[in-house]
């Protein structure tokens, strides 16, 4: 049976017991912790976890307090970024790996990163396209030089713990979609599947359930997130610089389950998950602005627990 968390970063304004207290109350049985990188890590502190066993142990006594478990640590930074940034996104990862086995938690959610375009560059450089010619000369020497030696050597070091890295498809990252996963987890092994996110996918165009499709059996975790395509999409397309807050006049904005994908949209997206094999944790990633965070939180929750009993014929 499917279960349902929560990315604790949902309800970052709460302390720690508060927040777990909340989820606890949502009848959700999982949690996701972010550990830094780009999330501000409202609720646990990585350094105090790795020195003191104390820590952890409280951690883990708060958790089964309330009957929750860990689905995940959540790592996603750019690992790969040339300045002060990868080297310290790079650090949290290789903690996390530490981390996980500290705390028995198998999975660890991150995104592929992103390097500068070339030697000389002091940006990450995302390339979308084909056109100007040099942007192709750019995108190999990414992966040559920056994403494929890094990946190479970290999926190695989690691969001696036994930890399942689960890369997160995400816009201006080197891994977005089905096929530049494909080509990391081709070159670095089965140690790196996916943490399936529809909502990224959905405002880059794609289709939720044909990826799943594609993916199949290299889901390893899954956000439940949606996104809502605007009107302004009509008129701009899909592409947005404006920042995710005000939410009017975007041409996409993330939302809580339901309110972009309907809810029979959702049912097909767990009925796909299921037919891939996936039957485990749905960890729901709020980023809603349109609403508080327990209002989205909940209508994401009511909307997966529906979906999840209709897939498995519970009326």
């Amino acid at each position: 049976m499917m279960k349902i968390g929560l990315n604790t970063d949902g309800f970052g304004a709460l302390p720690l017991a508060a927040c777990l207290d909340q989820i606890a109350e949502l009848g959700l049985t999982h949690v996701e912790f972010g550990l830094g990188g780009w999330s501000g890590a409202p609720h646990v502190d990585i350094a105090d976890l790795l020195a003191h066993t104390s820590s952890r142990d409280r951690l883990k006594g708060m958790l089964k307090e309330r009957n929750l478990q860990i689905s995940a640590l959540n790592c996603s930074g750019n690992p790969l970024h040339p300045g002060k940034i990868g080297v310290d996104d790079s650090k949290l990862a290789y903690d996390t790996l530490e981390l996980a086995v500290l705390l028995g938690v198998e999975r660890i959610v991150m995104m592929s990163g992103l390097p500068a375009g070339g030697v000389e560059d002091r940006n990450p450089n995302w390339i979308t396209s084909s056109w100007p010619l040099e942007a192709m000369e750019m995108l190999e020497w990414q992966w040559s030089e920056r994403v494929l030696p890094f990946w190479r050597k970290f999926a190695a070091a989690a691969a001696e713990k036994g930890l399942k890295i689960c890369v997160e498809q995400h816009g201006r990252q080197c891994v977005y979609n089905s096929e530049s996963f494909f080509r990391l987890r081709d070159a670095v092994g089965p140690t790196v599947g996916v943490n399936f996110d529809p909502s990224h996918l959905i405002w880059m165009g794609g289709d939720p359930i044909s990826a799943i499709e594609a993916l199949g059996e290299c889901i390893y975790h899954v956000h439940g997130k949606d996104s809502r395509i605007e009107l302004r999409a009509r008129i701009d397309g899909l592409l947005d610089t404006k920042h995710v807050m005000p939410v009017e006049g975007r041409s996409w904005n993330f939302v809580s389950l339901g309110h972009g994908t309907a809810v029979h949209g959702w049912l097909d997206i767990i009925r796909a998950l299921r037919k891939a094999g996936y039957d485990d944790v749905i960890s729901i990633e709020n980023e809603d602005y349109s609403m508080p965070p327990l209002e989205a939180v909940t209508t994401s929750a009511t909307t997966l627990r529906f979906c999840i009993e209709q897939s498995a014929g519970v009326k």
